[in-house]
């Protein structure tokens, strides 16, 4: 062996056997290192330990349990938030979100009543005893586009063999939410690209108790429901499958009543759109009469509003970013809607572009004004059943311009007080 590799390689020898095996014996009874090699062993245990726990949690996870989630854009998300406000004890709901509905009557009256249902947070229940835990998250990051509010999801999770009970759930929760619109009228207002219901379901309205001129409420009752029920007629001739209709006079001539009236009648919703929205386009204006909820009035409120002549389709001046074509495109385009009900409604007919209301497009068209002698009689008779009281009440209107919402709520403030409504009748037109 060379010097070199003499002075590279350890070497042992020359030492005794016995020092060898002293000092191994010293090194492994040091305690430290005793106590070292004991720490890695527990920790390495610990952490197998615990990876093991992980695993064997998520998959007796996955086995035993499942899990359902509701975003906020699907129409069951606040179905199921009514059904577990109904149904879930309160004191297993501890975080409670608010809901109000208000609204204001006739005679200035307002009512409120506040509704609560589940808030963010984690709820366990317990429903034909089978227990759920419920999860509702709110994303502050996300934002639903169509109606600007966080992005929200319900997750449900309970055992894997009670997974049937998430079907008879949303059933029941569809089924009181459509119980609460029993003889209701729903008012849908648009947000973003959909439609969605504005403030609580109305009482329908009778058609009774809209008075209008001689022969008009019956002429449109009759057309629309001649033509609900005469789908087959169209398609077998290929005419599209909508209706249009107008109607037009001053402010307060029951209009928009009669709409409501109409729609609580036929058992149908309302679906209200502001040609001035501020955003309005042309291809969402498109989508959203393409794809009006069933069983619903498409109703175009105060249309001169938004267009008058064809040389104002600019824009400027105007909110929305619609034109008057593609108004005309939607209405009975290429892309426009079949089976469809809309009502136009305007207080100045004559400012209107006649390609707006041609047949097709308006097929009919009737004139709602100021209050008739058989109004004024039938809306006074309504309130206070005196013949002889109402033929002076008449007589006194005579050459007098006056509106059927302007009758109401002179009878109302007069309620039970009919020679008063009488001897005051000036305040009506001063």
């Amino acid at each position: 062996m060379s010097i070199v590799e003499t002075l590279q390689t350890p070497t042992t020898e020359g030492i005794p056997t016995e020092e060898k095996q002293g000092l191994f014996s010293n090194v492994t009874s040091n305690p430290l290192f005793s106590a070292g090699f004991g720490l890695i062993g527990v920790t390495a245990g610990l952490s197998l330990f615990k990876r093991g726990a992980t695993v064997g949690a998520s998959a007796l996870r996955r086995r035993l349990l499942v899990t359902l989630e509701i975003p906020s854009k699907d129409k069951s998300y606040q179905w199921f938030l009514h059904w577990m406000s109904q149904q879930a004890p309160k004191r297993q709901v501890q975080q409670l979100a608010v809901e109000t509905s208000y609204k204001q009557h006739d005679n200035g009256s307002v009512s409120t009543k506040f509704g609560f249902v589940p808030g963010p947070g984690n709820h366990f229940f317990k429903w034909r005893n089978i227990w759920m835990q419920v999860q509702r998250q709110r994303d502050g990051k996300m934002m639903d586009l169509s109606t600007g509010s966080p992005w929200e999801t319900i997750t449900i999770t309970t055992l894997s063999r009670d997974r049937y009970i998430f079907e008879e759930l949303l059933q029941e929760a569809q089924e009181m939410a459509l119980k609460k619109q029993e003889g209701k009228t729903v008012i849908y207002t648009s947000y973003g690209p959909e439609w969605r219901p504005f403030g609580m379901p109305r009482r329908r309205r009778l058609l009774d108790s809209v008075i209008l001129d001689t022969g008009i409420k019956e002429r449109i009752v009759n057309d629309v429901k001649a033509f609900i029920t005469n789908g087959k007629w169209y398609n077998e001739r290929g005419i599209p499958y909508r209706r249009g209709y107008m109607l037009y006079g001053p402010p307060g001539s029951g209009k928009s009543s009669f709409i409501q009236a109409l729609a609580g009648e036929l058992e149908y919703n309302i679906c209200i759109l502001n040609l001035s929205e501020r955003g309005l386009t042309d291809d969402r204006l498109n989508h959203l009469l393409s794809n009006v909820p069933e069983r619903s009035i498409m109703l175009l409120e105060d249309i001169d509003a938004a267009f008058t002549k064809r040389t104002q389709t600019d824009n400027q001046g105007y909110q929305s970013m619609i034109t008057f074509s593609g108004l005309l495109n939607a209405l009975d385009g290429v892309a426009s809607a079949e089976e469809r009900i809309i009502f136009l409604t305007t207080n100045h007919v004559e400012k209107l572009d006649p390609a707006l209301i041609r047949p097709g497009r308006v097929d009919l068209k009737e004139y709602l004004g100021n209050a008739s002698d058989y109004q004024i009689r039938k809306m006074f008779l309504r309130f206070y059943d005196d013949e002889k009281l109402a033929d002076r009440f008449v007589e006194k209107l005579k050459g007098k311009k006056v509106s059927t919402a302007s009758l109401q709520g002179h009878f109302v403030y007069y309620k039970d007080q009919p020679l008063q409504a009488i001897e005051n009748i000036e305040l009506l037109w001063n």
